[in-house]
């Protein structure tokens, strides 16, 4: 299809109150019905940003999954978030893209916030995942993913551009909000794709308070839609006519420098 129509929510969290925020998010997405095909929900969407993954982790056969099986069938919606999962003694942050068939994908987030001690906390995820809806190709990352470019970078060894679509959920500080805002427009300019930024607002329990900013981008870099520090439901469809025709008019890709992205080296 050339169409996508992704639905992102802009909202506060209830700090480590998962009834609470699924309740919430429930309502939103039943509003969405017939209006949208992907839903994207923050960073940690059932808990808020925390450090207490001992307290709060679930199991991927726990009441949040289930819950985004539940909602994504009711609702015939792909739906997209990350939260906390415990799995073989270790604690992710985990981005589930949830299909309605009951059928899903997963990202463990890669880079680790250490300025908030993440990496005490949570293990680092080594695969990307890059995911295929009607003819589009999604890469879907987290949050401080957001810094390093590389992790995100087109691979074009085949001609081809890898995907089309570069999504990041996050709970993003409003202190570094100049930093999310140029540079989810950077990922998109030197990727030559959409890029969609989901971001929280109001205060988490450390009282770090979040704008929101979420954003979407053209391949441009011109944004097509951004909300600051209030809650919002929006929903946008993308063109791939107009991505194909930006890509084809300005081939920069095809000079892109190839690389390979390897396992990081064990500890000593």
């Amino acid at each position: 299809m050339s169409t996508l129509r992704i639905s992102t929510i802009q909202t506060d969290l209830a700090w480590e109150d998962k009834a609470t925020n699924l309740r919430r998010f429930e309502e939103k997405i039943a509003a969405l019905v017939g209006k949208t095909e992907i839903v994207v929900l923050p960073e940690m969407f059932s808990t808020g940003f925390s450090m207490r993954p001992e307290a709060l982790a679930e199991t991927m056969e726990g009441e949040t999954v289930a819950w985004m099986k539940r909602v994504s069938a009711a609702n015939r919606v792909i739906l997209t978030g990350s939260l906390i999962i415990e799995e073989n003694g270790n604690y992710f942050n985990r981005l589930i893209w949830m299909l309605p068939n009951g059928q899903y994908g997963l990202y463990d987030k890669h880079h680790r916030f250490a300025f908030a001690g993440e990496d005490e906390h949570y293990t680092a995820g080594q695969k990307r995942l890059v995911a295929s809806v009607n003819g589009w190709k999604i890469n879907l990352l987290v949050c401080y993913d957001l810094r390093f470019p590389v992790w995100a970078r087109q691979q074009t060894e085949h001609g081809e551009m890898e995907y089309d679509v570069l999504i990041y959920v996050a709970n993003w500080p409003e202190r570094r909000s100049l930093a999310w805002k140029t540079l989810l427009q950077a990922r998109a300019i030197e990727n030559q794709c959409y890029v969609v930024g989901v971001n929280r607002v109001g205060n988490d329990g450390n009282n770090i308070h979040h704008s929101g900013d979420s954003s979407v981008i053209d391949p441009l870099g011109t944004i097509l839609y951004t909300k600051k520090d209030e809650e919002d439901v929006h929903t946008i469809t993308l063109d791939k006519n107009e991505l194909d025709a930006v890509r084809e008019k300005f081939p920069f890709w095809r000079d892109a420098d190839r690389f390979l992205l390897l396992p990081p080296e064990p500890d000593a």
